[in-house]
C-alpha cells in the first residue's frame, strides 16, 4: 500500500512494530485514534460480555487495517480489545493521518476500496447474524477469510459466528461428509 508511506510521513509518530502471538494492543475502556495495517500476522478484536464471554467481532490478516471507528469518531472508551493471533509485523498510525493525508487521487481511491471492502464485510457479517443459518455464516466466513480455518482456533470462529464450537464442529462434519 503506497499511501501508507504518505501517512508514515505525516505522523511521526507511526511506525512499525512486532507483536507476539497473544500480545493485547487495545484494551476495553480505552480511548484510542490508532490503526494496525497488517503487514504480516493475524489480529482479532473481541470485546467481553457481563457473564466473561469472549465474543469475536472480526479478523484482520495480512493487507487489513484494524482500527476502532466508533472509538476514534465519537471519542468514547472502546468496548474491543485487539489481540496478535499470530507473530505479527504492523505499521501503527493515527487513523487521524488518513485525512489529513496529501494522497495522489489513485492513492484516495486504493484507500476508499479498501475502507468500502471491510464496510461491506461488516456489512454482510451483520445481515446474516440477523437472518441467516450457521451453516450459511460458516460458508460466508470461509468466502471472506479462506485461509483463516488453518490460522485460528475452532473455539474463535464460532464466536464470530455466533455459534458454540460443538455446532461448528458439526457444520465441518456434514460438509466433509457431503464431499
Amino acid at each position: 500500500m503506497n499511501y501508507l508511506q504518505e501517512i508514515i510521513k505525516i505522523d511521526k509518530s507511526s511506525k512499525e512494530i512486532s507483536c507476539k502471538k497473544g500480545e493485547i494492543l487495545q484494551y476495553a475502556g480505552t480511548i484510542t485514534s490508532l490503526a494496525y495495517y497488517v503487514k504480516k500476522g493475524l489480529l482479532r478484536s473481541y470485546s467481553i460480555d457481563g457473564k466473561g464471554k469472549e465474543h469475536v467481532f472480526i479478523f484482520a490478516s495480512e493487507g487489513w487495517i484494524m482500527a476502532d471507528i466508533e472509538s476514534q469518531e465519537f471519542n468514547t472508551p472502546t468496548e474491543l480489545f485487539i489481540e496478535c493471533l499470530e507473530n505479527s509485523e504492523l505499521i501503527v498510525f493515527d487513523r487521524k493521518c488518513l485525512v489529513e493525508a496529501k494522497l495522489s487521487d489513485e492513492q484516495r481511491k486504493d484507500e476508499i476500496r479498501l475502507m468500502s471492502r471491510r464496510i461491506a464485510v461488516l456489512q454482510r457479517r451483520v445481515l446474516l447474524l440477523m437472518s441467516s443459518s450457521a451453516k450459511e455464516r460458516y460458508n460466508s466466513f470461509l468466502a471472506t477469510y479462506p485461509d483463516l480455518p488453518n490460522r485460528v482456533p475452532q473455539h474463535m470462529i464460532a464466536s464470530y459466528l455466533g455459534i458454540t464450537p460443538q455446532a461448528l464442529s458439526t457444520i465441518r462434519r456434514e460438509m466433509v461428509g457431503k464431499n
